[in-house]
């Protein structure tokens, strides 16, 4: 049976990585207690370990953080979308973001574009989680620093990756699995065919979870994904009155049902 400790120091050791850390346990390697000072984290034997995590294949065994932990109990869901937004995109984040953050926290990536956008409108009208794919003291993208400091402060950052780990490749469609789990569903902005997003798009339907995007002209290329996921099934949203009708209203109407 294992422990929190060693957990912890299967982390620290192979630095975040899941197979690295998979691989020690089933080894069953030896393991020393680490100075756990300045280290803010909890592992999959805590109880504060986000249920959502538990339907994933491959669910973290130890996640580092920065701020306020309690907002892994609220109520959350995903947005996300291209780094390069469009102007369309841009417009529809931030009202789905705004609209959004009033019952939901707002989860999404902290990458530039529109997961940018999501973070700092929803933080004008609530709150805001954000999964990082670097260490969880490494600001990535460095043009999002001020950012990462206001989500410190009374957000919540997440990584499966300890103290300034570099951001890799791999860890980003890796993460995208955490962005598509913690949301009880997912708004998708702007997705291209091959991308990021797509691979966000695919955990979340893996998960079962459903799937909200805009239609695009059938020429731009910025919205060909967004197309295919409408052509495949996903929940289409048409108008901004439509859009509240399908969250707002709905959600309203399940408050005054509870009391």
């Amino acid at each position: 049976m294992y422990n929190k400790k060693q957990l912890l120091f299967y982390a620290l050791k192979y630095k975040g990585n899941y197979n690295l850390v998979c691989q020690a346990m089933l080894k069953n390697e030896h393991w020393l207690e680490c100075d756990m000072k300045n280290i803010s984290y909890f592992t999959i034997l805590d109880s504060c370990y986000p249920q959502e995590f538990f339907k994933l294949k491959s669910p973290p065994y130890v996640l580092f953080y920065r701020g306020d932990i309690s907002l892994l109990k609220e109520r959350k869901c995903s947005i996300v979308g291209s780094r390069i937004p469009c102007e369309y995109a841009t417009r529809f984040t931030e009202f789905a973001a705004r609209e959004l953050a009033q019952f939901y926290a707002i989860v999404s990536g902290m990458a530039k574009g529109i997961d940018g956008i999501a973070h700092h409108t929803a933080m004008k009208k609530g709150k805001t989680i954000a999964i990082l794919g670097s260490g969880i003291q490494r600001c990535y993208p460095k043009e999002n620093q001020h950012l990462y400091n206001e989500i410190v402060k009374s957000h919540l950052l997440l990584s499966e990756y300890p103290f300034d780990e570099e951001p890799r490749k791999e860890h980003f469609p890796f993460r995208n699995r955490l962005i598509a789990a913690l949301g009880e569903f997912l708004v998708v902005s702007q997705a291209q065919k091959r991308s990021g997003t797509m691979i966000t798009v695919n955990e979340a339907l893996e998960l079962g979870k459903d799937v909200y995007t805009i239609p695009y002209e059938i020429y731009d290329r910025n919205g060909e994904g967004c197309n295919i996921l409408i052509e495949q099934g996903a929940e289409l949203i048409l108008s901004h009155e439509d859009f509240i009708g399908k969250f707002i209203d709905k959600h309203k109407k399940i408050i005054q049902y509870k009391e």
